[in-house]
């Protein structure tokens, strides 16, 4: 693992959860980093406490500009990783325009303004590698998930569009889909959430799969499975196993 030390990620959604979990990992293995979310209090906390160097740049990714500004101060990188994102479990008949549409333009959109920056560059100079994170959630829609399972499904679209245009050009592209992580976001949840990891294994296993050259990672891995082959049951069965009248 010794190839890690001295390369320098970009780390979109750092300040706290998986992101931060990502980070120490990665900056124990050597890497450079330059840690990004929208204020810089938690994002200075972690940089002081890693041992590899990091670098400390705000952005909002729901904001073109700050997107704009930020990729001119976080100058030349190895690889960026997206991580940000929010979360608010609501059905249909509860719809809040304002937080589905906070989903959309954060969990998606703000990964398409993110990459409208570092996709040219890599393809610029022939190298890179990009994670994105995905969701068991976005393999079929659930109940009570508006906005988020319909944002992490085009997030992982975008990464398999992606990964068939770039493969063999030098530009690694990877996925990775987590169930549920013990983080601020899954606290908002009122039901039972099978499988569910703390942040630091779950980094783990991300770390992990950014060391190989496979494409996609779901996991935890038997709860993945249930999610995955939801998409060859046919709509009837779907709905009365996932989503059953009441």
């Amino acid at each position: 693992m010794s190839d890690w030390a001295g390369r320098r990620y970009w780390i979109v959604g750092a300040s706290e959860g998986l992101g931060r979990a990502l980070a120490e990992q990665l900056s124990a293995l050597g890497v450079e980093l330059v840690l990004s979310a929208r204020t810089a209090g938690r994002l200075d906390a972690l940089a002081a406490s890693l041992p590899a160097r990091a670098q400390v740049v705000t952005m909002d990714v729901s904001d073109s500009q700050s997107v704009r500004d930020a990729f001119a101060q976080v100058g030349d990188i190895d690889g960026m990783v997206f991580l940000a994102g929010v979360y608010w479990p609501q059905p249909a008949q509860a719809w809040n325009a304002d937080e589905v549409e906070a989903m959309c333009d954060i969990n998606f959109t703000g990964a398409a303004r993110v990459l409208g920056q570092v996709v040219p560059h890599f393809v610029a100079r022939g190298r890179g590698h990009i994670v994105l994170t995905g969701s068991l959630s976005g393999f079929r829609g659930l109940p009570g998930a508006i906005g988020y399972c319909a944002s992490k499904a085009g997030l992982m679209s975008l990464a398999e569009s992606m990964y068939a245009d770039l493969r063999g050009s030098g530009i690694k592209v990877q996925l990775v889909n987590p169930g549920f992580i013990r983080t601020r976001l899954t606290d908002k949840n009122d039901f039972a959430m099978p499988f569910i990891m703390d942040p630091d294994p779950a980094a783990r296993i991300m770390v992990e799969h950014m060391m190989t050259d496979r494409f996609s990672r779901s996991f935890p891995t038997l709860f993945s499975w249930l999610f995955r082959l939801s998409q060859f049951l046919p709509e009837g069965l779907y709905y009365r196993i996932f989503a059953p009248r009441r």
